[in-house]
């Protein structure tokens, strides 16, 4: 494909607001779909978008819309929204009929109604049109007050893939192509159950020797499930994977992490969404993932744990108990 010069972002929150910005930063022309239009509204006249990313004020011109057929007519697509929106999503640019140029899936999950990864949920909605992925260690604050990130993008052919990483290239941004796109997901995936777990062993003062613990048994079972899908080892210890898993599951900035610290203070996970607390991605994600690891024959006790967490209310105290008492093994075996 030729070079891309202009890029719809469709998604208004944090995580869009911040990928158009770096996307304008590298020189491409961009329009930025968000569904509110006082998000429009503000980033129009204020050069902020507030609700979102509080503080922080950008030069750049976004072209904000909230008629998602002004952002479907460009040479690549960014889409931002949440992971269980995709479908959704995808069946509405479809409707537009000006869908032409790759299509750049940035949230990280699987479909949690039929356990498919989100380029085989593209696949049955928009045919024809190349997926390509975005994911690595990035927070949206660090990447609209750019800061230094790094991230993979992945796409069908390493041609598509440079083109993308041309078109978001910045001296704070640094793309690497990849060709590897079920790794450059499964990776993103993963990780945010991983990081509720550690997020639970932070709440429960387990002490940070627990926490690193976790996070190297969590990521032998990304490895094992990864691999076992398919996925390219250097993809699954590169920045999708080994390296988004590092800054998940280590700060308070991830809601997948903040979510597990309060199940490790104490709350059960049906408590926090009485209250009116939003499920994070990882939660959605846990059952589908145990799943997975089923089909293929891979023990992933880590996120089973987390899925019980979710699903049946286990507390912390014995979701730690039932990891703990595991039966001895080498680390080198498979669980």
């Amino acid at each position: 494909m030729g070079a891309i010069k202009s890029i719809g972002v469709v998604g208004g929150g944090a995580w869009g607001t911040a990928l158009a910005l770096t996307a304008a930063r590298a020189g491409s022309e961009v329009r930025l779909w968000a569904r509110d239009p006082d998000t429009v509204s503000d980033i129009r006249s204020r050069r902020q978008n507030s609700r979102y990313l509080p503080g922080i004020t950008f030069d750049e011109d976004l072209n904000a819309t909230d008629a998602l057929e002004d952002v479907a007519d460009v040479d690549a697509i960014l889409l931002v929204t949440p992971a269980q929106t995709t479908r959704s999503m995808l069946g509405a640019l479809k409707k537009t009929g000006k869908v032409r140029g790759p299509v750049v899936l940035c949230a990280k999950g699987i479909e949690q109604t039929s356990g498919k990864l989100l380029s085989k949920v593209m696949s049955e909605e928009l045919p024809g049109v190349e997926p390509g992925i975005l994911s690595g260690p990035s927070f949206a604050d660090d990447v609209a007050r750019g800061l230094p990130t790094a991230v993979t993008v992945a796409a069908n052919s390493a041609r598509t893939a440079l083109s993308l990483c041309e078109s978001l290239q910045s001296p704070c941004f640094r793309p690497y192509a990849s060709i590897d796109i079920l790794g450059t997901q499964i990776g993103g995936a993963l990780k945010n159950v991983l990081a509720i777990a550690c997020g639970a062993v932070v709440g429960r003062k387990l002490g940070a020797s627990a926490q690193a613990a976790l996070t190297a048994r969590g990521f032998a079972e990304l490895n094992r499930l990864g691999m076992a899908m398919g996925a390219q080892g250097e993809t699954l210890t590169g920045l999708s994977g080994l390296g988004d898993l590092v800054l998940t599951c280590s700060s308070s900035q991830s809601r997948n992490f903040s979510f597990g610290l309060r199940l490790g203070e104490g709350f059960l996970a049906s408590e926090l969404i009485s209250a009116g607390g939003k499920l994070a991605e990882g939660a959605y994600s846990a059952r589908v993932a145990v799943k997975l690891a089923e089909k293929h024959e891979i023990e992933v006790p880590i996120c089973d744990t987390v899925a019980r967490m979710i699903d049946d209310d286990l507390s912390i105290d014995d979701a730690l108990n039932t990891l703990m008492a595991r039966p001895l093994k080498a680390e080198t075996e498979s669980a």
